[in-house]
C-alpha cells in the first residue's frame, strides 16, 4: 500500500508492507504524530490504539526510513539512522522513500493513504 508521509510540511512517498500489522495501521490513517526522539536514531509517537501483532515477521535491523511499529510499547517509531541490532519487538512495517534526514529534526508528522 502506498502512503504519503509529511515531515514538518515536506511530503515524501512511502510504502507499507502486506503484513497483518501494517494493515492494521493503514485502517488508522490519516494520522497527525507528535514525534519525539529515540537514541538520535529514530522518531518515536504514541498511536491512538495497540496494533494486532499476531503472526508478524521476525523483528529485523530497522534501516534508515523503516516505519516501524514497537509492539512492547505500543508506538511507531520511524528511523532516520540504522538502529545497529534487531529487537524482538520491533515490526516493520514499511519505509519512507527519499530525505529520511529531514526526521532527525521533526517534531511533527502526518501519515496518510496515498491517492
Amino acid at each position: 500500500m502506498n502512503i504519503r508521509v509529511t515531515i514538518e510540511g515536506h511530503r515524501v512517498d512511502a510504502t507499507l508492507n502486506d503484513s497483518a500489522t501494517a494493515r492494521d495501521f493503514a485502517a488508522l490513517l490519516p494520522l497527525a504524530l507528535n514525534l519525539s526522539d529515540f537514541h538520535e536514531t529514530e522518531k518515536i509517537a504514541d498511536l491512538p490504539r495497540r496494533l494486532f501483532t499476531s503472526g508478524a515477521p521476525d523483528a529485523a535491523e530497522a534501516k534508515p526510513g523503516d516505519l516501524t511499529y514497537y509492539a512492547p510499547w505500543g508506538n511507531l517509531a520511524l528511523f532516520y539512522r540504522g538502529s545497529g541490532s534487531s529487537d524482538a519487538g520491533l515490526i516493520i512495517l514499511g519505509s519512507v522513500h527519499g530525505d529520511t534526514e529531514r526526521l532527525a529534526t521533526a517534531t511533527k508528522v502526518t501519515i496518510e493513504t496515498a491517492s
